[in-house]
């Protein structure tokens, strides 16, 4: 290491004690898998999905999730104005990997042409998006690294058995990123509070899928979520809350000082139960689980792009976020909003021409589900 590079790096330790959101883009899938479309297919009616959830809509991709990732990626890259050279860090959060080894963040990495960042995978199911945005968040104040893109990315129709009406209804596919910077202004992930519930873990998970299946004498037939949804009701307006109070207390925060919550976006319930729990308007909501149903990991960082866009995030806004997931992983941020609220650039790239509508893209995966 030169003499210079040492410099600059010890220069960035000693300043960069924050990591500010300069950039934020979303991926969300055209083809839109409505209640009525379910509802061909599935025992169910929009009445019953919405009443239960607050879902009318989900979207059904059809590239594969690094696909959803990078094109997330490179909104948020042109909305910081960063070259993809700049780029140190690429973390995705993902439960539906295209690959497991390699990566799927290396993936991303080749497609958004990041050629010098590091790459990493993290799988906290829903929770995940918080949990790589706290990791990437450390790294930079730490001042090992200076820009990192920070992915929550989801194909969650691929786990969806479309037979099990419980839950065909709540998941899609998304994808949303940020960009993170060093900074000396007091910005970005300030506090996070993240835990993990494992005592429960049994309650939410796919079955027929990893190392611990049997592999050989009796492989599955189709894959399934297994969801028990009272108990994860009751777990993740606790944990969600409680994580969410911590968060406070460690900003020395009052509820009142807060002008957006983001959380997760499972179940409308959920996110009302919340809401009442802090006292929070609906103008101190943002609630986008109508369009695109739970998208895991992608929920938050989707949620957040579109407040931004939609001009509810204002400069220096102070914004709370808290999320609830498989294992059963939890956890809660306060992320105090820089000035950028305009992006510096956009990106013009789409997502590849799909002339097929959700139902014709999920038509062998449902039909070999009906036929179980």
């Amino acid at each position: 290491m030169s003499a210079d590079t040492f410099a600059e790096n010890s220069a960035l330790q000693n300043t960069a004690t924050y990591a500010e959101i300069t950039g934020w883009g979303k991926c969300v899938p055209p083809a839109e898998l409505t209640n009525d479309d379910l509802a061909t297919f599935v025992d169910t009616s929009d009445e019953w999905i919405t009443t239960r959830t607050g879902i009318k809509a989900r979207r059904i991709s059809h590239v594969n999730t690094a696909e959803l990732a990078a094109l997330a990626a490179k909104r948020a890259m042109a909305a910081a104005g960063i070259s993809p050279e700049e780029v140190d860090l690429v973390a995705l959060a993902t439960s539906c990997p295209d690959t497991i080894v390699p990566n799927t963040a290396s993936k991303v990495q080749q497609l958004i042409g990041a050629k010098n960042a590091a790459a990493f995978d993290l799988n906290s199911a829903c929770t995940g998006f918080l949990y790589a945005l706290q990791n990437a968040t450390a790294q930079v104040r730490s001042g090992m690294i200076k820009k990192a893109v920070v992915i929550g990315a989801e194909r969650m129709s691929w786990w969806v058995n479309w037979a099990l009406r419980e839950t065909a209804v709540l998941f899609g596919d998304g994808a949303g990123a940020v960009v993170i910077e060093a900074s000396d202004k007091p910005a970005g992930l300030v506090h996070a509070k993240l835990g993990c519930d494992s005592e429960a873990r049994d309650i939410l998970e796919i079955r027929g899928f990893g190392t611990d299946m049997d592999r050989y004498e009796n492989p599955p037939s189709a894959l399934d979520v297994h969801f028990m949804g009272p108990d994860i009701f009751k777990r993740a307006v606790r944990a969600m809350g409680q994580g969410s109070e911590t968060v406070l207390k460690q900003a020395q925060l009052n509820v009142e000082d807060i002008d957006l919550l983001v959380p997760h976006q499972a179940n409308l319930r959920i996110i009302a139960s919340l809401q009442k729990q802090f006292k929070l308007t609906d103008d101190q909501v943002m609630v986008n689980i109508h369009n695109y149903g739970n998208t895991s990991a992608a929920t938050v960082p989707i949620a957040l792009c579109e407040a931004v866009e939609s001009g509810r995030v204002k400069p220096g806004a102070n914004i709370m976020t808290a999320a609830f997931g498989a294992g059963l992983t939890w956890g809660a941020g306060y992320i105090k909003w820089g000035e950028r609220v305009t992006p510096v650039s956009t990106c013009d790239e789409e997502l590849p021409a799909n002339d097929k509508s959700a139902k014709e893209l999920l038509s062998i995966a449902i039909k070999h589900c009906l036929n179980q």
